[in-house]
């Protein structure tokens, strides 16, 4: 239902790296997006309800000050639960900072297009100034590192991440990030294509048709070494999205090992290095 725009779904520098499931088997990455002191009363019902289904551990893209309203690194409860929940093998993404971009005057259709339209103010990284967006990376690492965790990867708000924050990403260090449509390797410049499945639930239309978009996507999927499917919180506020979602999980795990975003990467950088195919 959603797609990213033409400025982020090629990343300068980048060489495609070709399917190779004859070596690395099938993965299905489970990532659940907007973790914070807001959501997790529905995280953790999420949570719950994937373990049942098979799907022991998730990459969890955590917000480390959700709309101003809580920081996760002055929440001891919240710090416990979500070392809890590493300890346990999920791994701690950082998902922006207060996942939130102001408007701002003079905006073009495009940008009122995508930062409103398709992604209702959040897409935070969408179009920040180098310097900016490593404030942010810095701050958001300050507050995991807190919480006693740290995260390899970054994952901007709707997946809207900006040419110059991209770059500032690399430059803090992080391992890898991910767009709608590929997972970039920042440290090795790998790029593997595989869109992600997300459902969109704001609207009666957007919760009509995004079943029947998923249901072909996971279909052009079938044979990719990697699918991912993205989650958010208010999805399990609609009962037949959760069940099509808990559906689309059983078909995928008969065929897929469950894993996360870290290890998938691992995985894949060690069948580079084993000398196969070049990266």
């Amino acid at each position: 239902m959603q797609t990213a725009p033409s400025s982020s779904s090629v990343v300068t520098g980048l060489q495609p790296l070709p399917e190779r499931e004859h070596l690395m088997g099938r993965s299905l990455v489970v990532s659940i997006h907007d973790v914070s002191t807001v959501t997790r009363p529905l995280v953790e019902r999420m949570l719950a309800d994937l373990e049942s289904e098979g799907v022991p551990v998730t990459s969890l893209l955590v917000i480390p000050d959700h709309h101003h309203r809580g920081r996760i690194d002055q929440d001891p409860d919240f710090t416990a639960w979500l070392a809890s929940c590493v300890a346990r093998g999920h791994e701690p993404v950082l998902h922006g900072f207060h996942h939130l971009r102001p408007q701002m005057p003079g905006e073009g259709m495009m940008t009122r297009l995508m930062t409103r339209f398709y992604t209702a103010g959040e897409g935070e990284f969408y179009d920040l100034s180098f310097a900016e967006a490593s404030r942010l990376l810095r701050l958001g690492k300050g507050a995991l590192t807190a919480c006693g965790i740290s995260s390899s990867g970054f994952i901007a708000p709707a997946w809207l991440l900006g040419w110059e924050a991209q770059r500032a990403v690399k430059e803090e260090g992080f391992e890898y990030t991910t767009l709608i449509g590929s997972m970039l390797d920042c440290r090795e410049g790998g790029q593997f294509f595989s869109r992600s499945l997300v459902y969109s639930v704001r609207a009666p239309w957007r919760r009509a048709l995004s079943p029947l978009w998923n249901k072909i996507l996971f279909r052009r999927l079938k044979r990719s070494p990697l699918m991912r499917l993205g989650l958010h919180p208010p999805d399990w506020e609609h009962p037949a999205i959760r069940s099509h979602i808990l559906s689309l999980i059983r078909s995928a795990i008969v065929e897929r090992r469950v894993t996360t975003y870290r290890d998938w990467l691992d995985l894949w950088r060690t069948s580079v290095h084993e000398g196969a195919l070049p990266c």
